[in-house]
C-alpha cells in the first residue's frame, strides 16, 4: 500500500462527509487507506465513520474510550498504519486534502524524512495567530529545524518516521522535532491553503499555549538529555557551586585580610545558598544517572538506517539496495546495548 491518511477526530460529524469525498478525490491516484480515529467524540462522528467503513475496504475506524487527546489519537493512527507513506491532517476541513499528492511528490522528489504544511494565510483570530508565531520561531530556534509552522495537522512521513517517534501528552507540536531526534533529520515544507472553519467551533483554548511552553521544555530535555541527566544537573550545579565558591572564597579574603564583619552581609546568605543549590543539583544528576544507567543497558533503542555486508560474508547486503550503496531503511533495532 502507498499511503496511510491518519485523521483524528473529535466532535467531527458535521465535516466528515465532506472529508471523506474529498480525500476519496486526492488520493485516488495511490493505492491507499484512510484511519479515521474517534477521539471520544460526543456528536455522533462514530457513526458517521461507521458508515464510510461500510462503504468499502478505503476507510478504517478506531474508536477510544474516551478523549485521550490528539497526540494520542495520531500514536494509535500510526500504529494502524500500514502504507509505505503516512499522512495526517486534520478533521475540520481546514486542511485541505487536495494538497497532499504534492507533499507526496517533494518528500519523494527531494528524498525527505518528512514534509510539513506551512499555512501561510491562517484563517484564524490573532488570539491564536500571535502566540502561534511565538512558539514556532522559539522552537526553530532551538531546534534548528528551519520550518515555519510546527503544529500544521497536514503532513506526510514515510513510514519510518511514524515507527519511530512515540508520541504522547500533547507532544504532536513538536513531531519535526521528535523525528530528528530519532535521526530523520531530513525535514522539508510547503506552502498550504489553510480555509475558515465550516462547522462546529475550535477545541483548543488559551490553555494550549501553557501546555505548549511546558511540552516545548519537555521536549528539549528529552531529547537532550533523557539518556544523560548528569550533563544537564550536573551542569547547573556545577555553575553554582563554583559561584558560590568564588563568592566564599572573596569573603573569607575580607574577614581574614581586611578585618571585615560578614555577619550582616547578603552576600554571605547568597554564597551559602549557590553552594547548598550546587551540590543538591549534582547529586541530582548522579541519582538521575543511576536510575537511566542500568534501563539504557537493557533496553537501549537506536535507528539503523543501513547496513550492509562483503561479498566474501556469503550475506550480502541487507537493506534496500546493493551491497556497495544502501538505502536508508530506518529499522528499528531494540536490544542490548554492547
Amino acid at each position: 500500500m502507498d499511503l496511510s491518511v491518519v485523521v483524528p477526530v473529535y466532535n467531527e460529524a458535521a465535516s466528515l462527509p465532506e472529508l471523506a469525498e474529498r480525500l476519496r478525490a486526492a488520493c485516488a491516484e495511490f493505492s491507499y487507506e484512510v484511519i479515521l480515529v474517534d477521539d471520544g467524540s460526543s456528536d455522533g462522528s462514530w457513526a458517521v465513520i461507521e458508515d464510510r467503513c461500510a462503504e468499502g475496504n478505503r476507510f478504517r475506524g478506531v474508536r477510544l474510550a474516551r478523549n485521550y487527546g490528539k497526540s494520542a489519537a495520531l500514536a494509535i493512527g500510526f500504529e494502524e498504519a500500514r502504507g509505505e507513506m503516512v499522512a495526517t491532517l486534520d478533521a475540520d476541513l481546514q486542511d485541505d486534502p487536495a494538497e497532499i499528492p504534492d507533499l507526496i511528490q517533494q518528500l519523494r522528489s527531494e528524498d525527505l524524512d518528512l514534509v510539513s504544511g506551512w499555512k501561510q494565510r491562517r484563517q484564524d483570530p490573532f488570539s491564536k495567530t500571535i502566540p502561534s508565531r511565538f512558539f514556532n520561531t522559539v522552537t526553530r530556534l532551538i531546534s534548528g529545524i528551519d520550518i515555519h509552522d510546527f503544529n500544521c495537522g497536514l503532513k506526510v512521513y514515510r513510514r519510518e518516521v511514524t515507527d519511530a517517534v512515540h508520541v504522547y501528552g500533547e507532544l504532536h507540536r513538536y513531531i519535526p522535532l521528535l523525528a530528528k531526534w530519532e535521526g530523520f533529520d531530513r525535514i522539508g515544507e510547503k506552502p498550504v491553503e489553510h480555509h475558515e472553519r465550516k462547522h462546529g467551533q475550535t477545541k483548543f483554548g488559551i490553555e494550549r499555549f501553557v501546555r505548549g511552553f511546558l511540552d516545548m521544555v519537555s521536549v528539549v530535555f528529552l531529547t537532550r538529555f533523557a539518556a544523560r541527566p548528569m550533563h544537564f544537573f550536573g551542569g547547573l550545579g556545577s555553575v553554582a557551586f563554583a559561584a558560590g565558591f568564588l563568592i566564599s572564597l572573596w569573603l573569607s579574603f575580607e574577614k581574614i585580610v581586611l578585618g571585615h564583619t560578614l555577619g550582616d552581609r547578603p552576600l554571605l546568605l547568597f554564597g551559602v545558598l549557590l553552594l547548598l543549590l550546587g551540590a543538591q543539583l549534582f547529586t541530582t544528576g548522579l541519582l538521575g544517572e543511576m536510575i537511566v544507567r542500568p534501563r539504557m543497558k537493557k533496553t537501549a533503542t537506536y535507528q539503523v538506517s543501513a547496513i550492509a555486508e562483503g561479498h566474501g560474508s556469503g550475506a550480502g547486503a541487507r537493506g534496500n539496495g546493493s551491497a556497495g550503496e544502501q538505502e536508508r531503511v530506518g529499522e528499528r533495532v531494540v536490544g542490548e546495548a554492547r
